[in-house]
């Protein structure tokens, strides 16, 4: 041991005996480090759960307002759309929502949630932001039907954009397809024409967009073409609706009194 200290003799020897013992110290300790390791991974696995499960259900959450941001910002769109509609018009109107949908599937019919309370009148003209939809019904106190163009009973006198060439409108049953009769085969009416109210027949003002003609076919030995025309009105989607006064309407006792009830648009 004196030597050791004094000459270091035995330091080779010790660090080979320690290099022998490395591999069993190795795996002697492995146990308690296999078992440091396992809890960590399940403590770690577990957190990450945790973490997971929370970050689904903020993301469900933020997808949820996402949703009602977008219902919120396509309404906020439609609104625009009709209040601008409105100044086009230059009529009084009134801004209606649709509340109900005639199931019959021989009718064309929508109940929207203004009535007699807000001076709305049978015969009353319905448009959405781009065209004609319909025409008021029957009107209750608080809610009105309206039944749309496309309606088998409904007709309307309309006339060709283009040329001022007149003819009437009528329903088919479908909710995207018009029918013009009664033109004969050389009337001066082509695919592409644009149809817009006539203003005959005192409900309708002139002038309103109605459909697009999609189809002229001439029959022989037939003395009427066959036309059809497709809305411009978006009737199977629509959610707000405007309700139309012209200014011969209100002279004619359409409505009660001149003054604009509290939810109507100037």
């Amino acid at each position: 041991m004196i030597a050791d200290h004094n000459n270091h003799q035995l330091q080779r020897f010790r660090a080979a005996l320690s290099m022998l013992m490395l591999p069993i110290q190795t795996l002697a300790d492995l146990p308690t480090r296999a078992s440091n390791w396992f809890s960590d991974t399940l403590a770690s696995r577990a957190s990450l759960l945790d973490e997971n499960h929370t970050l689904h259900q903020g993301n469900l959450k933020l997808k949820a307002r996402l949703q009602q941001f977008e219902a919120l910002q396509a309404e906020n769109m439609r609104l625009r759309d009709l209040l601008d509609s409105s100044y086009k018009i230059g009529d009084r109107v009134l801004i209606a929502e649709l509340v109900g949908v005639d199931l019959d599937p021989f009718k064309q019919q929508i109940l929207i949630n203004k009535g007699r309370h807000s001076r709305v009148f049978s015969g009353q003209p319905v448009l959405d932001a781009d065209a004609v939809m319909g025409q008021v019904t029957q009107v209750n106190a608080l809610n009105a039907i309206v039944v749309l163009i496309t309606d088998s009973s409904h007709a309307l006198p309309i006339q060709v954009l283009r040329n001022g060439l007149r003819g009437i409108a009528m329903g088919t049953g479908i909710i995207d397809q018009l029918k013009i009769p009664h033109l004969p085969n050389n009337a001066d009416i082509q695919v592409g024409d644009k149809l817009v109210t006539s203003g005959l027949g005192g409900h309708f003002p002139p002038g309103y967009p109605v459909a697009e003609v999609v189809s002229v076919e001439h029959q022989p030995g037939e003395p009427f073409a066959r036309i059809t025309a497709r809305p411009l009105a978006h009737l199977d989607r629509v959610h707000e609706v405007l309700l139309v006064w012209s200014y011969e309407q209100k002279l004619a006792g359409g409505e009660e009194d001149t003054g604009a009830p509290g939810d109507a648009a100037q």
